[in-house]
């Protein structure tokens, strides 16, 4: 399957949907959105990973900055923080307008250290995946970049990782088109939220209309 360019979801909103389904839905479906201290620093790092598109050589080695990506079978686009063209005429992939080949090592950046979530891994993996779509090659690996420990740590995109952001993007389709923000059962993650106070998240233990109303027919059926 194949989705039309005006179908395409945001890339970066499977870290969002990972980290809380109705996080990502109050921001790309009801389009509200709060800032916090985390947020504010994740954006720091990342004017400073590309402040627009640019590009540059040295020797060997292109590196882009800003890239535009996309998926029609993801059904995603997006922007990569660093992307490296290491010249290998043996291995690599051709560019057009440059000479030789090269192979591509993907580079996100990230505030903090890694973390036990395996989100920031998600998003790593379906922009390789973008790429590979785009560049008609094989991108085994990328690299994140987290800002506290000041280095850089592997993701291997294997088939598991890569089954795992398909069915995220089409999970996040269904909902997109259905404008359905789900209801998520809180827990200690909504305190480092920036949309804590927009989602009230202790709003979702109550009951829906439909539940409410389906208890009292069933209370009154057995009275």
């Amino acid at each position: 399957m194949e989705y039309k360019e005006e179908d395409y979801l945001m890339l970066s909103g499977i870290q969002h949907f990972a980290f809380c389904r109705r996080q990502w839905a109050l921001i790309h479906i009801e389009q509200q959105w709060q800032e916090n201290l985390r947020t504010v620093e994740g954006n720091i790092l990342h004017k400073k990973a590309h402040d627009g598109f640019s590009s540059e050589k040295r020797n060997d080695l292109l590196i882009s900055r800003g890239m535009q990506i996309f998926s029609s079978r993801l059904g995603v686009s997006g922007v990569c923080d660093v992307v490296e063209f290491h010249r290998d005429d043996h291995s690599g992939v051709s560019l057009f307008g440059r000479e030789g080949k090269y192979i591509v090592y993907l580079v996100e950046y990230k505030r903090g250290e890694p973390k036990k979530n395996d989100a920031d891994i998600l998003q790593l993996a379906a922009q390789g995946m973008c790429l590979e779509e785009m560049l008609c090659c094989d991108i085994d690996k990328g690299y994140l970049f987290y800002g506290e420990i000041r280095r850089r740590v592997e993701v291997r995109f294997d088939r598991e990782l890569r089954e795992r952001v398909k069915e995220m993007f089409a999970e996040m389709h269904h909902y997109y088109s259905r404008r359905y923000t789900p209801k998520v059962k809180p827990s200690k993650s909504c305190n480092a939220c920036s949309l804590k106070d927009l989602c009230v998240p202790k709003l979702c233990k109550n009951k829906s209309v439909k539940s409410y109303i389906a208890g009292k027919i069933g209370e009154e059926g057995e009275a």
